[in-house]
């Protein structure tokens, strides 16, 4: 089961380079801890290669355009979402890969000054062979694969570009606008909430505390229940099948579905309708396209949580 797939279409323009970051080289070189050691910058980025299945989000919202990216399943070449597409200002990057299988020739083509693979699965072995080929700062310290937070990721990025100051800013503003959100909406406070994604019909994922799309909530003034936090455990979420649905009869259910038909199966479910979450119309189903509600929820960037905010926040007051 995945808990995740994000999908679109491909294409590539290797030519041309990125914009040199507008910050000062004057704060060069800067040493970056990572999984695999310390990576020394000399200079200020011009080239840069992310690898990261999202890291292309942190880098442009800090003013540069990467030119070299991964493609996530042949279909939505570098996170190509609306949350991020405005600051590739019509560049393609050239595609080097897809998800943990780099290609070492394309990056090498490139001629990165920095390469990046914050939220990636990166092997030791990779780093070796990329570190050939320029600086690269691999997952961040103290965090499985696939983990870290998006402020991590976002510091992590702001000091590989020189550019510290402004990613606090960044995280700065999110933290205030969550906390701004919470005081306009006490009515989110000790309110229960469960992100749920029906994989298939009768079979469920309920996303643990831990998991990026609650901890958002969870800003927000909601609560998980204590039954959640028990069935999940030490794992990512907790997978049901629908004689388990009284666990997410909460006051406020959020599916995160992959298409139109998958609302249907739900509602079509014997034991969901039995729930007084689905009797009361307390449940909000985000798809992950057409919008991408639920994908800029899941891919909880810098760049996708204020999108998310903008279109989950009405839909929660209902």
């Amino acid at each position: 089961m995945a808990a995740l797939v994000l999908t679109g279409c491909a294409g590539t323009d290797g030519g041309e380079s990125a914009p040199r970051s507008s910050s000062s080289a004057a704060g060069f070189p800067v040493s970056v801890d990572h999984k695999y050691g310390t990576t020394e910058i000399k200079a200020a980025p011009a080239r840069v290669v992310t690898l990261g299945l999202s890291d292309q989000d942190p880098v442009l919202a800090l003013g540069v355009v990467p030119v070299g990216s991964i493609d996530w399943f042949l279909e939505r070449p570098y996170g190509k979402w609306p949350w991020a597409q405005p600051l590739w200002a019509g560049k393609t990057p050239e595609i080097v890969g897809e998800r943990d299988d780099y290609n070492l020739e394309k990056i090498a083509a490139l001629k990165p000054d920095l390469i990046i693979g914050l939220y990636s699965g990166m092997t030791e072995d990779q780093y070796g062979k990329l570190s050939q080929i320029a600086p690269t700062v691999a997952q961040p310290v103290g965090f499985d694969d696939y983990t870290a937070p998006w402020q991590d990721m976002t510091r992590l990025a702001g000091k590989a570009l020189g550019k510290t100051a402004e990613a606090e800013a960044l995280i700065a503003g999110i933290d205030a606008r969550l906390a701004d959100l919470a005081s306009k909406n006490p009515g989110f406070a000790g309110k229960t909430v469960a992100v749920v994604e029906p994989y298939e019909p009768g079979k469920y994922a309920i996303f643990a505390p831990s998991d990026p799309k609650v901890v958002l909530l969870t800003k927000l003034g909601f609560v998980t229940p204590q039954a959640i936090v028990d069935a999940a455990g030490q794992e990512y979420a907790a997978e049901i099948g629908s004689e388990q649905l009284s666990l997410v009869d909460v006051d406020k259910l959020i599916f995160l579905t992959a298409d139109a038909g998958t609302e249907t199966t739900v509602k079509a479910d014997k034991v969901y309708s039995t729930l007084k979450v689905a009797q009361e119309n307390r449940a909000v189903f985000l798809p992950y396209e057409e919008p991408p509600l639920g994908a800029a929820l899941s891919f909880s960037t810098v760049l996708s949580i204020p999108y998310a905010l903008d279109q989950l926040v009405p839909l929660l007051t209902k």
